[in-house]
């Protein structure tokens, strides 16, 4: 997913820790709407005990890295040409559920791949939606975010 236009605040390090770890426990089920555990699903690829093997699989668990906060596992999934120094994640966004609507390429037999999604959120109250198609690249074997662009 694409950093966001707006200028997020800012929230201590200690409650983000403590919200990741309850939204990230590994028996609760998984926020990228997979039928699996955080734990069988996502948290395997930020715990890098696994590789996601699809481009959609990896935009997957971005959803869920963006969702708990995990901003090492966003910085580390992105490619390097385009990665930025931090992700400004913001404290008061709750995302509430990733819809899949397209993808090209992107298996284990491609270079690159595409998948095009709507990301569900609330924002201090506000309900909206991230729609965007985002492209993705084999780096050094591994599946990587490369850029996105904002669908109308």
């Amino acid at each position: 997913m694409a950093r966001r236009p707006t200028r997020p605040t800012r929230t201590s390090s200690s409650a983000r820790a403590s919200a990741t770890a309850r939204a990230s426990r590994d028996d609760a089920p998984c926020l990228c709407g997979l039928p699996a555990s955080y734990g069988e699903c996502c948290g395997r690829f930020h715990a890098a005990t696994a590789a996601a093997p699809t481009a959609e699989r990896l935009m997957r668990s971005r959803y869920s890295a963006f969702a708990v906060g995990n901003e090492p596992y966003l910085l580390t999934s992105w490619h390097p040409a385009t990665r930025p120094s931090r992700v400004d994640l913001d404290p008061a966004m709750r995302w509430a559920g990733l819809e899949i609507l397209a993808t090209t390429e992107g298996s284990a037999f491609h270079t690159t791949g595409t998948v095009t999604f709507r990301a569900r959120y609330t924002r201090r109250g506000e309900a909206g939606a991230l729609h965007e198609r985002s492209r993705f690249e084999r780096h050094d074997g591994a599946w990587v975010y490369v850029e996105g662009t904002f669908v109308e």
